[in-house]
This record gives structure tokens, C-alpha cells and sequence, in this order.
């Protein structure tokens, strides 16, 4: 039995459920109305409406090809969910910091990329720096492991032959079978790294956050001089305890 009164299945309003579902099917690239209708499994008209409403609220534009995308309004939102994250999740990477001595930093999957969203960078005056809205691949980054762990195989080899797998550094892998199975020693060990694959002589270790909406990870990196093997097995039990933390902080935040 259908939702009634405009209330969805999850108790929100089903008009306000559906168009956010659109948005975020935009978000892989533009689409005709058609293929929204298969992406979405929602009727024509009901697209139509949504999307009318969307276009002229500036949340989606139409192209000269008559294909829909997302609206420049998204951008101020984009830039302050932004700011707001990382402004919520700055005392914990700050703490994180603090703890292991190396720059922590906090990323979201965004599409088939990883976006970073903050960071506290470390005080050593050689320290690693990435700038924050920085998109980076997910198959060469200890986020982008972390956060494509989870996703079952056929969505990983869908998402890899969409963005391709370049080496970024001799050290990359770049062979589907040989990720998955690192991703499989992700789930197993409860961390990812990045061990000078995105960049030369430089180690990453990741962890997802529990309990967020969106797919969320905290990492700390340094030279391979600093973050030894050795340290790695002294961050991690660290890095696990800042991503529970920030998860509730998030999570809470988020419930308010």
C-alpha cells in the first residue's frame, strides 16, 4: 500500500523524500527526464512536477539539450554543510592531533570521488597539507579504501570503471582484483592506508566513522619517516576511538 497524505514509508513528507532522491541521482551527471524515471522508479509526471519546482527554485538547471543538473543554489548550500562540518568536527581531529602528533583529516564520499572536509593539521614544520574541498580517487587514498569498503563488489567495479584507476605514484594499485582485495583486508583489519600510493614518501592510515548519514572518514598522515609501521599499530587503536567519537558528535548533531 502506497504512502497517503504526502507522508513517506520513513515518517518525512514523500514529495520532499523524492526530490531529494532526484538530487542526489543528479549528482552522478546530467540526465534527461527519462532516465531519472528509470533511475528513480517514479512516474513521468511526478519527475516532471519535482523537477519543474527544482528548476525554479534554482536547485536544478536545464541544459540547451533539454538534460537536467544540479543548480548553482547548491553551491552556497554545498559551501556552508561544508564549513559547518568541519567547524562540528574540528575539536575532535584537533584532539587527534594532539594525541598521535601527525595532520588528521575528515573526508566524505561525494559521487565516485572523496572530498576532504576538514582538517587540523600537525605542528611539525614538514607536515602533510590538503586542502579542504580537495577531490581525490578512492582507490589510491586511505579515505577513499575506508569508504569503498563497505560497498558491495559490483558497486566498486562499477565506480573504478567509471573513474578509471591512474597511477598516481609506482606504489598505486591500479588493478581491480588487486583493490579488492586490499579492500578485503580493510573490512578484516578495521583500517586502510595508503601506503605512498597518492604520493611518494607519504603514509596514510583511515578508518570510516560509525553511526553518520553519509559515508564519512577520519585518517592522520605523515612522512614514512614519522608514520612507521610501527606507529601505524599506535595510531589505529587512536584513530578508531576519534571516529566513534565524532560519529556520535556528528550523529547527534545531525538528530538535534
Amino acid at each position: 500500500m502506497g504512502a497517503t497524505n504526502g507522508i513517506g514509508r520513513s515518517g518525512g513528507v514523500q514529495s520532499l523524500d523524492r526530490a531529494f532522491a532526484l538530487l542526489e541521482h543528479l549528482a552522478d551527471g546530467d540526465l534527461a527526464l527519462s532516465e531519472l524515471a528509470v533511475r528513480s522508479g517514479l512516474p513521468l509526471p511526478t519527475i516532471h512536477r519535482i523537477v519543474r519546482t527544482l528548476v525554479a527554485s534554482g536547485y536544478v538547471r536545464q541544459l540547451p539539450s533539454r538534460r537536467y543538473g544540479l543548480g548553482p543554489r547548491l553551491i552556497g548550500l554545498g559551501e556552508a554543510a561544508s564549513r559547518m562540518l568541519g567547524s562540528w568536527a574540528q575539536p575532535q581531529l584537533a584532539a587527534l592531533v594532539d594525541a598521535v602528533g601527525e595532520t588528521a583529516n575528515m573526508a566524505m564520499l561525494d559521487g565516485d570521488a572523496v572530498v576532504y572536509v576538514a582538517q587540523a593539521p600537525s605542528r611539525h614544520s614538514m607536515r602533510m597539507f590538503t586542502e579542504v574541498g580537495r577531490r581525490v580517487p578512492v582507490h589510491c587514498t586511505g579515505v577513499g579504501k575506508a569508504l569503498i569498503a563497505g560497498l558491495p563488489e559490483p558497486d566498486v567495479r562499477a565506480l573504478l570503471a567509471r573513474t578509471g584507476m591512474a597511477a598516481q605514484t609506482p606504489h598505486t594499485i591500479t588493478d581491480p582484483d588487486a583493490l579488492l582485495r586490499e579492500l578485503e583486508r580493510v573490512r578484516r583489519q578495521g583500517h586502510a592506508v595508503d601506503d605512498a600510493e597518492q604520493e611518494l614518501g607519504v603514509r596514510c592510515v583511515a578508518v570510516a566513522v560509525p553511526g553518520v548519514p553519509s559515508p564519512t572518514a577520519v585518517s592522520v598522515s605523515g612522512p614514512e619517516s614519522r608514520v612507521t609501521w610501527a606507529a601505524v599499530e599506535q595510531i589505529t587503536p587512536v584513530l578508531h576511538a576519534a571516529a566513534v567519537a565524532l560519529g556520535r558528535e556528528l550523529s547527534g548533531r545531525v538528530a538535534r
